[in-house]
């Protein structure tokens, strides 16, 4: 299996600079760059429930929303793995979060479909 290059790396990560940049800089553009139209979301929340459902403009929305205790979430690569126009992404998002992103490349572009995540006290 050859390794990628920094170049590779920069391409697939872009979309997931671009979901944190939607977070901090409240864009829903942002969202709609990282994101596959057809993206779904599964994640564990603190309690241990289950949750998910599609990635659409109204989650983007909420997600867009500066909260009073709104903190810049920090991004933190932990692993990327490429199988030809295919790759997963794993991620710390600041204190709370812990993110698996799969990704696709379709026309040289690569986009999240999928977002499985836990949060940090499970």
């Amino acid at each position: 299996m050859a390794t990628i290059t920094i170049a590779e790396y920069d391409e697939i990560l872009e979309p997931v600079r671009n979901y944190i940049a939607g977070f901090n800089e409240h864009d829903v553009e942002k969202f709609k760059a990282a994101f596959h139209k057809d993206a779904w979301i599964f994640y564990i929340d603190d309690e241990g429930e289950l949750h998910k459902g599609p990635l659409d403009e109204k989650v983007f929305q909420e997600w867009a929303q500066p909260h009073e205790a709104f903190r810049p979430v920090e991004m933190r690569v932990l692993s990327v793995i490429r199988m030809g126009d295919a790759a997963n992404v794993a991620i710390t998002c600041g204190e709370e979060w812990r993110d698996f992103h799969s990704l696709v490349r379709v026309n040289g572009t690569w986009r999240i479909t999928n977002k499985t995540a836990s949060h940090s006290s499970r």
